[in-house]
């Protein structure tokens, strides 16, 4: 069984990890036919970095100011973006203890989209992603992952409701 676990800063996405070593990997169903272990993707996408150029007057202008940031600065925002994954993931596996084959992916884009992208370019079996719980207003304007990847995701796709004390 092929699963992604979309992980990113949250509480509710790490929580989504844990109940998927608990209660995926843990036990009779993670022996695959063969003696081959399940495989467990964990996945974080972070934004593109912004390339600013849209023109002078998105940036302040005058004296010793340019308007059109260096690639030395662009590529040390890429640099820092892909550090910040790494231990994000790394926290990840950390929480997978050698119970089970994972791997790490990070991806630029939206979250929403690379994830249901991905999902189905890897043929996985399981998509699953945490819930901050989120009110329909806030899903309106900020969107929501776990809503979208249900709606547009090709695999199946469980959502992963953190316990009520954590504010959920």
């Amino acid at each position: 069984m092929r699963v992604i676990v979309g992980i990113d800063e949250s509480d509710e996405s790490l929580y989504a990890l844990q109940w998927t070593v608990n209660n995926l990997f843990n036990g009779p169903i993670n022996s695959a036919a063969g003696g081959e272990r399940n495989l467990l993707t964990l996945v974080h996408v972070h934004q593109p970095s912004k390339h600013y150029g849209v023109g002078p007057s998105a940036f302040p202008a005058g004296p010793g100011v340019a308007a059109y940031p260096s690639t030395a600065l662009v590529d040390s925002v890429r640099k820092s973006q892909e550090q910040i994954s790494a231990r994000i993931l790394s926290r990840a596996l950390e929480m997978c203890d050698n119970k089970m084959k994972a791997e790490t992916l990070i991806l630029e884009g939206n979250p929403k989209d690379k994830l249901c992208e991905i999902s189905e370019e890897m043929k996985v079996d399981l998509l699953i992603v945490g819930n901050r719980g989120l009110g329909r207003i806030q899903r309106a304007f900020l969107g929501s992952v776990s809503d979208y990847c249900a709606h547009y995701a090709k695999c199946p796709v469980l959502i992963v409701k953190p316990p009520k004390e954590m504010g959920g």
